[in-house]
């Protein structure tokens, strides 16, 4: 995988779109979630779009291909929330490893079948690794500040387990993403240092946070410096933002980020801000025109959308970084 090192300071890189709502189009139903293995299934299943990846294999195959399709040389696996922790909400802790080897190994085949028909454009599939539904370092119980819902180790636990099926299924890099409390991030990165260390391999590491609104802060608190300095000790392939806030309004932090990190820049910002029915009205052209002021002060490694994007908004997102060389990895602006 050092090639990624390599074409990271050749070009831009386009990661994909949001992964909801492409299946959002899909309308599917309770059965639709549940398919035959699961039809008797005792808690209800819809919205555990993880899950697709079993009973709709075809319909997240799509997605995958109308990304790369669109210009995208990175795809994330379809397992945001992939970990016994979050599984639990749908009584699926023991299909967790089979959730993320099957995300991966979909995803992965459409890398290469894209890559074999281009092999001038490589393409990576990117282990989604989510934050999980609990916080390390805050209680959920404002009467009870001492009360944690979950530990660290049991994160690093469950965390270690999605690793390991990722990475067997064929991911080639692992995205720790939309981090909202670094310390959950810290126990991911520490379970795939473990697995490093396990298996003898190496494997590039993406990692972005989430500014939660105008404070400029995590939810638990962090600067976007802070949130830089508190993980730095983790070799990766990049740092970087997105989810909350539309192209606009990350561009501050990334400008922190930019003028700080050793390491590559990555943002995929949501279509703008939600409306008063939590949808997302940016077009791709509003979004490209923003992520410009990205590319034009050098900001960014790797691009691409989170809530509210779609193929379309990677394609506008993709013909405009094709102009615009990569910042330089190590060099402060």
């Amino acid at each position: 995988m050092k090639e990624i090192y390599k074409i990271l300071e050749e070009r831009i890189l386009v990661l994909d779109g949001a992964m909801g709502t492409m299946l959002q189009r899909h309308k599917f139903t309770e059965e639709d979630f549940r398919g035959e293995r699961f039809k008797d299934w005792p808690t209800p299943v819809q919205g555990n779009n993880d899950l697709l990846s079993i009973t709709q294999p075809e319909a997240i195959k799509e997605v995958h291909r109308l990304y790369f399709e669109a210009g995208a040389d990175i795809v994330e696996t379809n397992t945001f929330s992939g970990t016994t922790i979050a599984m639990a909400d749908y009584e699926m802790e023991d299909l967790v490893y089979e959730l993320n080897y099957q995300s991966a190994k979909i995803a992965k085949e459409v890398a290469d079948e894209l890559t074999e028909k281009e092999p001038h454009k490589p393409r990576f599939v990117a282990g989604s690794i989510g934050p999980t539904n609990r916080t390390a370092s805050m209680s959920p119980d404002v009467n009870d500040p001492g009360y944690r819902a979950v530990t660290f180790d049991e994160l690093r636990i469950a965390y270690k387990q999605q690793v390991e099926a990722l990475l067997d299924g064929g991911a080639d890099i692992l995205l720790v993403e939309t981090i909202f409390d670094t310390l959950n991030a810290k126990a991911a990165l520490f379970a795939i240092e473990e697995v490093k260390d396990e298996r003898n391999i190496d494997v590039p590491i993406m990692v972005s946070g989430t500014i939660t609104d105008a404070s400029g802060r995590t939810l638990s608190g962090q600067t976007a410096e802070a949130f830089l300095i508190s993980l730095s000790h983790i070799p990766m392939l990049s740092v970087g933002f997105n989810c909350a806030l539309g192209a606009n309004q990350l561009t501050p932090y990334l400008e922190v980020l930019a003028q700080k990190a050793s390491f590559g820049i990555s943002a995929h910002p949501n279509a703008g801000l939600p409306n008063a029915f939590g949808e997302y009205d940016e077009t791709p052209e509003q979004m490209a025109e923003q992520i410009k002021e990205y590319t034009e002060k050098n900001l960014v490694n790797i691009i691409g959308g989170c809530c509210g994007t779609t193929p379309e908004h990677i394609k506008a997102i993709a013909d405009l970084a094709k102009d615009y060389k990569p910042r330089v990895v190590g060099v402060e602006v």
